[in-house]
């Protein structure tokens, strides 16, 4: 089969799109992916191009893979710049390269996207053709679902590698107090102590759906998103005009909680939220506050998920500190075809050990929990 290339989401309507994915995905939604696009937050002098793969038969959408051509390998949360700088040691061109992932959002869920499975692998079986025409190094497809990695894993000529987050998972708590009830006595001391030191501070929380924010309160989510960046003298991913345009397509997934002092608002967590997950995206404030991240980030959505009925909080990559709040490691994939020969040995060597560390991490991380008895 012959693959189709959409470099622009927009040029395709949003309900052939959707229909391809399941209804409690909100990041590979058509709305999602081009408000990054039509944004500015990726395209032309961002090392990001759209180039969307698609599997289409009589006019009909059967599949596709959400997909980037990348001049580098930032924004992505699997970090492959060992490979990178090895290839340009050996002479080895590794970009540009193709990515399918959700840019700038280290989160798991379903990248190929198929109206029947038998779809989806006739995809997947032309991807190596594509990337000898086109001549990119290899194609990487990051935070996979388990039914991708099913496929993936009978292919040999695909690499498995393994990452760890933290999740935090509700079960059935009445309040956050019963939570607390759950944990050893020091660390629940410890997060009582945190919750009282920002309350001491005169700050409370204000959450918001999409639909009720207007665009003086979007200036303040992107100045405070922004200004975490800013302290790392890092320019952000996302533009100002990502987050109207996300209000304007998906205003029903979008969370925001702003932390106040007095009538002054001095921090926000942006999240999504889709079937029963809570997803944290992004956060920031404009001044330093005591424990201030600890609440707006972690304890404010965890009381969120709680009083909704949500099963789990997906807070984002990295965060041991996290793992001593009562979030859990999981375990995310992702596969990566690389067509160099040599390339690819040196890889799969690397990531077979790897794997391995990965694992003993995982295991050693649960041993760290609050928790008085992990169910």
């Amino acid at each position: 089969m012959s693959l189709t290339v959409l470099t622009r989401l927009s040029d395709l309507p949003a309900a052939q799109w959707d229909a391809l994915l399941p209804a409690d995905q909100p990041f590979m939604r058509h709305a999602f992916l081009s408000a990054v696009e039509d944004s500015a937050s990726l395209g032309k002098g961002s090392g990001w191009r759209p180039e969307h793969l698609l599997h289409v038969e009589n006019g009909q959408l059967l599949a596709a893979l959400p997909a980037y051509r990348k001049w580098h390998s930032y924004g992505e949360y699997v970090f492959d710049h060992g490979w990178a700088d090895a290839c340009r040691r050996a002479g080895i061109d590794y970009y540009p390269k193709l990515l399918a992932a959700v840019p700038f959002s280290p989160v798991s869920g379903p990248r190929l996207l198929a109206a029947r499975p038998q779809d989806g692998l006739a995809l997947l079986q032309a991807l190596p053709g594509y990337l000898e025409i086109e001549d990119l190094s290899g194609a990487h497809i990051n935070f996979t679902d388990p039914a991708l990695d099913a496929l993936l894993a009978v292919e040999p000529d695909w690499l498995s590698r393994l990452g760890c987050q933290y999740h935090w998972q509700n079960r059935g708590y009445r309040d956050f107090q019963d939570f607390l009830d759950t944990l050893a006595s020091r660390k629940r001391k410890q997060m009582r102590k945190e919750r009282e030191q920002v309350a001491g501070q005169a700050i409370g929380f204000e959450w918001h759906a999409g639909h009720e924010l207007v665009e003086a309160d979007w200036d303040f989510v992107y100045a405070c998103y922004a200004n975490t960046y800013a302290v790392r003298g890092q320019a952000p991913y996302l533009s100002r005009a990502f987050f109207s345009l996300l209000a304007e397509r998906m205003p029903e997934a979008i969370r925001v909680v702003f932390a106040v002092q007095g009538s002054q608002r001095v921090a926000m967590a942006f999240s999504l939220v889709a079937g029963d997950t809570l997803y944290g995206r992004y956060w920031g404030c404009l001044a330093e506050y005591d424990r201030l991240h600890f609440e707006t980030c972690f304890y404010q959505g965890m009381d969120y998920a709680i009083a909704h009925g949500l099963k789990r909080f997906d807070a984002g990559a990295q965060g041991e500190h996290k793992l001593i709040r009562g979030f859990e490691p999981v375990i995310t994939h992702s596969w990566h075809y690389l067509r160099h020969p040599g390339l690819r040995a040196a890889v799969n060597e690397f990531l077979d050990a790897e794997r391995v560390g990965v694992l003993a991490y995982a295991d050693e991380a649960r041993g760290a929990l609050p928790y008085r008895q992990v169910e």
